[in-house]
């Protein structure tokens, strides 16, 4: 006979409400993370749809610019879910047909890039933008095209673009150079023309 059969009964069922309690505890925990999952999915869909809007406008109107001419898109592709669909980049210069940008030729996409990438900063311009020979596999009338949109997010933005490049077409189009010259033998020394200011006393 268990002399403590009643009492390990009621610690067995103390135990077990507290369990109860825990799993009921967890069980709202869960139910409350998972709302809060679907709820920041809703927004990130929102959000995104909307800066992809606005970045697909900005692309769009880029592309059109530096081609001058021609059409280009961005597409969700892969889901309906724009948290898990891929991105294509869909472009054709003029006289050319709509494709995916790896139908299109190096200068081409180089120049799709740029449009894409300057679209994406349009949608939230940063005080300093370093571009590191962008313009290097660029001939010479598409770096002119490349220049005259440096000159055009200028207009459009508070942004001082830094270009480090050896394209002398380029060159002659920025405001200030720097570059670092050698005078002495393992002696460096920072080189700055003011380009503007080189003009007005030629001008004179």
């Amino acid at each position: 006979m268990n002399l403590r059969a009643e009492e390990e009964a009621a610690e067995h069922a103390q135990r077990l409400e507290t369990m109860q309690t825990e799993r009921a505890d967890l069980t709202g925990a869960i139910a409350r993370l998972r709302q809060g999952i679907d709820e920041l999915n809703g927004e990130g869909r929102e959000r995104l749809l909307a800066a992809f809007d606005v970045i697909n406008g900005h692309f769009k109107t880029l592309f059109e610019a530096l081609f001058q001419g021609g059409q280009a898109e961005l597409r969700l592709v892969e889901s309906e879910d724009p948290l898990e669909a891929g991105l294509e980049i869909y472009a054709c210069p003029p006289g050319k047909r709509m494709a995916t940008m790896s139908l299109m030729s190096g200068g081409e996409q180089a120049l799709t890039a740029c449009a894409l990438i300057f679209g994406v900063f349009l949608a939230n311009p940063a005080p300093i933008c370093v571009l590191d020979e962008v313009d290097a596999p660029l001939d010479d009338a598409n770096v002119d095209r490349f220049c005259n949109m440096l000159d055009e997010m200028r207009s459009r933005t508070q942004t001082r673009f830094i270009a480090i490049t050896h394209n002398p077409v380029t060159m002659s189009r920025m405001d200030r150079l720097f570059g670092v010259t050698m005078a002495e033998r393992g002696v460096s020394q920072l080189v700055s023309v003011d380009l503007r200011q080189a003009e007005a006393m030629a001008a004179q």
